[in-house]
This record gives C-alpha cells, structure tokens and sequence, in this order.
C-alpha cells in the first residue's frame, strides 16, 4: 500500500532514524574486518618474492602488527596509544596500510563526535587516486553517511550513484542513503525501487534486505525476492 502525503513525512522520520543508526553503528563493523583480513592475506602474499621483496614484507608485516596493535589498543580503551600508532602509519609506504590508519583516525575523530573532522578525514581517504578503489569506495560512503543530514538529496543520489547499483558491496549502505534522499524529493517510486533493489539482491546483509522488503511495500513496491522455481526448490 502506497504512502498517503499526511503518513509520508512520518515514515521518513522513522526510516531516517532507523538509517542513521545502521549507518553509523554498523559500517565500519560490517567492513572493517574484511579490511585487515585484506591487509593480511596482501602481506602473506608477499612471501616467495627476492630479498628485496621479502625486506619489504617484513617492512609490511611489521607495519601490519602495529596497526593490529592500535586497534586492541581501541578496543581496549587505550585511545592515546593508539592514536599515536595511528597517526605515524597514515605516512605507511604500504598503501593498504595507509589506507586502514586513515580510516581509523577518521574513526577516532567520530568517536569524539567531531563530526565534521571525520568527515574530512574521509573525505580526504576518497579523493586519495593512489589508494585502491575499495578503500575509496568504503570512505566515501562513510563520508556521506557522517555528512548525511546536512547534505541536499541531490548531492547523496549524485555522490553515492554508482555505489547504490546492482553488483556493488556498497549497495545496502549506499542504497538505503540514495533511497531516503529520493523520498526527501518526494519521489516515492525511485526511493520504492531502490529498495526493491537493495532487497532483492543477493550478498546485502539479511537484516537490510528485510528492512528494504518493508520500505519498498510501504511505497507500493512489491520487493518480495521471487518463490524459487519446483525444479530450483527440489534441488
């Protein structure tokens, strides 16, 4: 059933608190650990390379053990040691390395609610042309999650467009951001149709998935995933 215009300012109240909170809570727990898992199989494949190669392994490695160390240092409540393990690895010679200490002192400065230092020190993260397009990726959309209710609808939809498609890991989080800036312009069937997207892709988080089933039917979008064929069932 389709929002009616007295009921739809009270849904994307709801919809905004509901997205402020996955967003800031759950992004960097959804994507941190994939990061130092990368970090770590990129350092273990250094191994078998000439002596130089394997000097800068170690090199790597070693920046890989300090940045492992911050982040229990985090965890652990110990922010000044980290912070500063953070900050000598932000000028890492190893781009993956780099990449992860930037973001974290981004984190840190989020932390400390100093929102708009975060969102610079993202910003500064995806704008970086030296750093893997992942990292990249992931900033940005940290950037605009920080910066999201201070930024036009059409700035959201035009940043985060090409992370808000079908076949990008970014498509949940992005998504949800890209639909609400939709229903801020008051465009219900683009907003309804992202989320149909977001649920009925393959690979976004089940609890995302399932909340875009009930946004989307909430805009009169059917995102229902489809019943499985009896030949796909009875494999």
């Amino acid at each position: 059933m389709a929002l009616t215009p007295q009921n739809n300012e009270a849904f994307i109240r709801e919809v905004d608190e509901e997205l402020r909170r996955e967003q800031m809570s759950n992004i960097g727990k959804r994507y941190g650990l994939w990061i130092i898992v990368a970090i770590l199989v990129a350092l273990a494949a250094f191994g078998g390379w000439t002596w130089w190669n394997h000097h800068q392994n170690t090199l790597a490695g070693e920046q890989g053990e300090q940045l492992a160390t911050a982040l229990d240092d985090l965890q652990s409540g110990r922010a000044a040691q980290a912070s500063e393990l953070v900050g000598k690895l932000t000028t890492s010679d190893k781009d993956a390395v780099r990449a992860t200490a930037l973001l974290t002192q981004a984190d840190m400065l989020l932390s400390k609610n100093d929102t708009k230092g975060a969102a610079a020190a993202f910003g500064k993260v995806a704008a970086d042309e030296t750093l893997a397009q992942p990292f990249r990726d992931l900033a940005l959309v940290r950037q605009t999650a920080v910066e999201y209710d201070s930024l036009p609808p059409q700035q959201v939809i035009d940043r985060l467009r090409g992370l808000a498609d079908k076949g990008s890991p970014w498509l949940g989080s992005a998504g949800e951001m890209v639909a609400i800036a939709y229903l801020r312009q008051n465009k219900p069937q683009q907003a309804g149709q992202t989320f149909a997207l977001i649920a009925q892709t393959d690979g976004v988080p089940e609890s995302v998935r399932a909340r875009a089933v009930q946004m989307a039917g909430s805009l009169g979008v059917d995102a229902a995933p489809a019943a499985p064929t009896p030949a796909t069932a009875a494999q």
